[in-house]
């Protein structure tokens, strides 16, 4: 007989319990109010896109397409893939709806789950969530320095420590191509030595070697020549400028000459935000935030040139760096009046008084399923609550309540009608 399998989460996505909740609201409210701050607006895009704006967009040749799209086919036929990054898609968004004739920059920003299919790890997982910055129609590097300040700030005020910004420029079509020929030439006579996906990246795409983490082509990435020297001018005056906004602002950050991002949109400034903590023997730091510039994205999606920069940070690598760095958030509320009640009609008035505190915005904890009066006031002591209100038989029949002050245990009865106002009344004290 075949064994009855339990059914479980898939592999790679996994559910948010209550004791988590407090994190990522705690996340969603910090974001939500900085980036307003920063004068950034709401924008939800479907979870669901065409296939094709990942392929155009994000490029066939990244990893994310190449390897990590969970896509699907219709009934009527269309190829739709779960979003496994935001910036195509509200790039599409602003495009579609007009938004070039508002007035410049538009700053969008979005918060929700993402999708990438690949092999479920610390930090990395199947099903996860983004904070989601983008700055249309400015094509200045103060867009760039204030991209890369928000999120820094986002980590800063959610008590994360030894934060550290690892920027690069990788140019633009004006000087990339040329650089990529350079590469070429030096990979060439290396090629033997690179791993699987970077002997396929060394013909269809050079730079996305630059990006790869593993061990054994590490040696031949630290000789690889950089682009940054290489730069045209436009690129070179454009990132020296961002360095100069960062210093400005006081911002700690290092050159790595080495970092591309693996998506092929970007031109000019890429960045990420790491917690500098050592990281665990035999594994690499993981990066918090990571973003750019990518002025091509929408000449290659809707054939108009957009000026644009933006970047993701990572709700769940945050929430980690958060508990190990000893952070601890409590989602609950803290109740300092407990109802008590003995009795069925007790237990029907109570209801409404329930009712009537939380329009009254009082925190009212109870335990309406339970019938003994000695086990309910158990737990108003475990709650550490200052007041008790005990309603029986006879106190619902006449239309009172018992008042207990938990901490001296004196007590008085009060009209019912008037229970809401007395309590407030004392908590004032």
């Amino acid at each position: 007989m075949a064994k009855k399998t339990r059914l479980q989460s898939p592999p790679g996505m996994h559910d948010i319990l209550p004791e988590d909740q407090s994190y990522f609201q705690k996340v969603y409210r910090t974001a939500e109010s900085l980036v307003s701050f920063y004068g950034f607006e709401k924008i939800d895009t479907p979870i669901m896109e065409f296939l094709e704006l990942y392929e155009k967009g994000t490029g066939l040749t990244t990893d994310i397409v190449e390897k990590q799209m969970f896509s699907l086919k219709t009934k009527g036929g269309d190829i739709l893939a779960l979003r496994p990054e935001f910036t195509p898609g509200v790039m599409r968004a602003f495009l579609q709806h007009g938004m070039t004739n508002l007035p410049q920059p538009v700053k969008l920003y979005s918060i929700g789950p993402v999708f990438r299919y690949e092999s479920p790890q610390a930090g990395r997982f199947r099903q996860f969530h983004q904070v989601n910055l983008e700055v249309f129609g400015e094509k200045s590097p103060a867009i760039d320095s204030q991209v890369i300040q928000a999120f820094y700030n986002l980590l800063a005020e959610l008590k994360l420590k030894n934060l550290v910004v690892e920027i690069n420029s990788i140019g633009a079509s004006c000087c990339r191509p040329y650089f990529k020929k350079i590469l070429i030439s030096y990979l060439r006579s290396r090629f033997n030595s690179l791993c699987l996906d970077c002997k396929r990246r060394a013909r269809e795409n050079p730079l996305r070697v630059l990006d790869c983490k593993e061990e054994k082509c590490q040696p031949i990435k630290a000789q690889a020549p950089q682009i940054i020297d290489h730069l045209c001018e436009e690129c070179h005056n454009h990132f020296k400028e961002v360095l100069e906004f960062l210093d400005e602002l006081g911002l700690p950050y290092r050159l790595n000459p080495y970092l591309v991002r693996g998506l092929d949109y970007y031109t000019k400034t890429v960045f990420e935000i790491f917690v500098e903590n050592p990281a665990p023997e035999g594994s690499l730091p993981v990066a918090l935030v990571g973003g750019g510039r990518y002025d091509n994205l929408g000449k290659v999606i809707g054939g108009r040139d957009i000026s644009a920069c933006g970047g993701a940070a990572g709700i769940e690598r945050i929430i980690e760096e958060m508990k190990n760095s000893g952070l601890r958030i409590s989602g609950e509320v803290k109740k300092n009046v407990f109802l008590a009640q003995v009795g069925n009609l007790a237990k029907k008035k109570s209801l409404k008084l329930f009712e009537e505190f939380r329009q009254a915005k009082i925190p009212l904890a109870e335990s309406l399923s339970k019938d003994s009066l000695k086990v309910q006031l158990a737990r108003a002591d475990r709650l550490q609550v200052r007041y008790a209100l005990i309603l029986g038989q006879k106190e619902a029949l006449e239309k009172t309540i018992i008042l207990r002050d938990m901490k001296d245990g004196t007590q008085e009865t009060v009209k019912l009608e008037k229970a809401v106002r007395e309590v407030k009344k004392r908590l004032k004290k």
